[in-house]
């Protein structure tokens, strides 16, 4: 009966998912089936630790993060735990060999989190990759197989990907994480000077990430490209919506890509996809 509660530690993680993100939701239900419980369980994992930093207001949340990193290592290391994600988690990092070299600098992400309001340009650099490049490599392992040569060679376009999501998230959410959690996490960035042409440089900036991106989602296998496409498609409508908002309002409220223009985005990426027109 074992077999059940994986099962349902594996629904945990989808629930997490589907709750908190509709936009990975929709792309993960586009790759092939035999790898979305696993992308649900990297999904799940990230997303928990986020709201212990960001959400956990009533509780000591420097510990409750220290005491998750180190439930997270038991888990892997017994292969088992009674944290229904984390066991989902665990099964991911064992069967597709997600080292330790991808969960600490998240961990270091995420207790950045506990207390930096700012960040120099050595460190924006580092908690991107900490918070959102080495999931794109987490969840390259799964793509792979957990083939190092494979993954090796689509490693810096995960990265990109990875840290174009991220970029458009802090874009997206400037108002709230200022307003509710004190942080600016632009390098140097004076939101008192914030205008269209620094607007238009970080703009310009996350292009390139997106562009180096494509490359690699060109050369994923059939059985996940599509839903990474989706996701990358979504975000870039998202990009180009903040884009043509003036850098007054991107402070005063986040902007979203409605549900409405995501199932037409679906549709016409499927179209590119099915004619081969990536």
């Amino acid at each position: 009966m074992f077999e059940l509660y994986e099962k349902t530690s594996e629904s945990c993680s989808k629930i997490t998912t589907n709750t908190y993100s509709t936009s990975f939701s929709l792309g993960i239900r586009m790759i092939a089936k035999d790898y979305r419980w696993a992308i649900y369980g990297i999904y799940g994992f990230v997303r928990l630790a986020d709201e212990i930093v960001d959400t956990f207001d009533r509780n000591d949340k420097a510990e409750l993060l220290e005491k998750f990193k180190r439930d997270t290592y038991e888990a892997i290391e017994k292969g088992i735990s009674l944290n229904p994600i984390l066991q989902s988690f665990q099964k991911v990092v064992r069967q597709y060999q997600i080292g330790k070299d991808l969960i600490e600098p998240f961990f270091n992400s995420m207790e950045a989190d506990l207390s930096k309001t700012a960040y120099n340009e050595s460190q924006y650099g580092e908690y991107i990759y900490g918070s959102a490049e080495v999931v794109g490599l987490m969840c390259l392992k799964v793509f792979c197989d957990g083939s190092d040569e494979a993954c090796n060679k689509l490693r810096a376009p995960a990265r990109s990907l990875g840290a174009a999501f991220q970029k458009v998230n802090f874009l997206r959410d400037m108002k709230s994480d200022v307003e509710d959690r004190g942080r600016v996490y632009f390098p140097q960035l004076d939101l008192s000077q914030f205008n269209e042409d620094i607007k238009q440089a970080i703009i310009d900036d996350v292009k390139n990430d997106f562009k180096s991106a494509y490359d690699g989602i060109k050369q994923l296998p059939m059985s996940c490209r599509f839903g990474v496409y989706t996701s990358y498609i979504y975000y870039l409508k998202l990009l180009e919506k903040i884009e043509r908002k003036n850098a007054k309002e991107i402070l005063e409220k986040r902007i979203r890509v409605a549900n409405s223009e995501k199932m037409a985005l679906l549709a016409k990426s499927f179209f590119r996809f099915k004619f081969n027109a990536l």
